[in-house]
């Protein structure tokens, strides 16, 4: 596919393990200036493929969720341990009111992360934004929207992609 163009996938994750499967693949596609938009209900796995993404960037250390801290930088490792020189700066907006029942305006919580220098961030690092929707896609020229869903009686995840077609994968 071409430079440029929009792709579209969706997947069934049984397990958690998939999940992390499918974020270190889209680690391995990412590069300084990628936003990577994550949406889905409380307990979708948008951490757990956040972790996937990480590992798959080949960055220090666990990652966690940012909830108290906002926003969580997270170096590379050297090359011989697996790090691939892109550091991912992984930020939760939750705390910005964004998953609460009495969400603010996304325009205030569009300046909050604004406040957050994130456009500066991606200049040199990969940005995962999660509870980003609506309101971090200014971010970045484009960007990947993963939705992320649980669903039916096993609970299964299942993952919408939505973005360049180099980040969407096959």
């Amino acid at each position: 596919m071409r430079p440029g163009t929009i792709a579209e996938r969706h997947l069934v994750l049984p397990t958690a393990a998939d999940t992390t499967a499918l974020g270190r693949d889209i680690g391995t596609r990412l590069a300084p200036g990628d936003l990577v938009v994550l949406a889905g209900p409380l307990g979708a796995g948008k951490t757990c493929l956040a972790a996937g993404v990480g590992e798959g960037l080949g960055v220090e250390g666990p990652v966690t969720s940012p909830t108290f801290v906002i926003a969580r930088e997270h170096p590379p490792l050297p090359a011989a341990l697996g790090g691939r020189g892109v550091v991912l700066v992984h930020v939760d907006a939750y705390r910005l009111g964004v998953g609460t029942a009495a969400s603010p305006d996304p325009r205030e919580v569009a300046a909050q992360l604004d406040d957050l220098d994130l456009d500066t961030d991606l200049t040199r690092a990969a940005v995962v934004i999660e509870w980003g929707e609506g309101v971090a896609e200014h971010l970045a020229a484009e960007h990947l929207l993963v939705r992320l869903d649980r669903s039916g009686p096993d609970e299964r995840r299942e993952a919408h992609l939505h973005g360049p077609a180099r980040l969407v994968g096959p």
